[in-house]
């Protein structure tokens, strides 16, 4: 078993994997993590299972070395980190790889694991990002747009009448109240706008089969009307850093 950790700036999300695919999650403030509430939830997932390694991504690096102290104390483990030497099982070509989060590296991995090449993942998270694998299997580089919460949350703050709402589905396409046009414009709009650059991607990348796998808070709803998504994974991140340890420990004992 192998514990695996996304670090983003609102939840950590950790996973317990075996050597087929990540068995449970859960999601862990990346705040807490110097509080002993967080080590307890993490060895709850952990229970009794052998751990064979750990591996991280992150886009906080103050919070990197309070996981990797963590897993040393609690198990004796280092983590593997994804970097741009680490990644295994997808290319770069992008003018400064470094630059890349990791989190987007683990997407591409998954996807390229899953699909093949060339395929695209959309992230539905704080920021709604485009991670793109080309034809020969390298990630190229992709799109990043403001999040549905964040779009409808500085309307909010920006406004004097504009409520803060709870985003889902709406029937109609004519908003009946300040709310509900405010639900078109989020999950309706969203979608046009992800039709759109997948249309624009396929355009570039000259083909006409292209995999998309959606994964991130709202990726089950954007989803439920956009024919281009083939797949929505919630735990697809973890699944790319699974997939990269692997590669690495194979590799090691090569």
């Amino acid at each position: 078993m192998i514990l695996l950790f996304d670090i983003g700036n609102t939840h950590t999300h950790v996973g317990l994997a075996n050597a087929r695919r990540v068995l449970k999650q859960v999601n862990i403030p990346t705040a807490d993590w110097s509080s002993s509430a967080a080590r307890r939830r993490l060895v709850r997932l952990a229970g009794r299972a052998h751990l064979e390694g750990a591996a991280l991504c992150s886009v906080v690096p103050r919070a990197t070395p309070q996981i990797r102290k963590t897993v040393k104390q609690l198990w004796n483990l280092e983590c593997l980190e994804l970097t741009t030497k680490t990644l295994r099982g997808v290319g770069i070509d992008y003018p400064k790889p470094k630059t890349i989060g990791p989190d987007r590296l683990a997407n591409a991995a998954a996807v390229r694991h899953r699909f093949g090449a060339p395929a695209v993942v959309v992230d539905f998270g704080t920021a709604v990002t485009f991670d793109v694998v080309n034809g020969a299997g390298d990630y190229v580089g992709g799109i990043i747009a403001p999040g549905l919460a964040a779009m409808t949350d500085y309307l909010h703050e920006k406004t004097a009448l504009l409520p803060r709402i709870k985003i889902h589905e709406i029937k109609s396409a004519i908003g009946k109240s300040t709310e509900q046009a405010m639900q078109v414009g989020a999950v309706r709009g969203y979608r046009g706008m992800i039709r759109e650059l997948l249309l624009e991607l396929k355009r570039e990348l000259k083909t006409h089969r292209l995999p998309v796998v959606a994964t991130g808070g709202y990726a089950k709803l954007m989803a439920a009307k956009l024919p281009q998504i083939a797949a929505v994974d919630p735990l697809l991140t973890l699944e790319g850093l699974r997939l990269v340890w692997q590669a690495n420990a194979s590799a090691r004992h090569a």
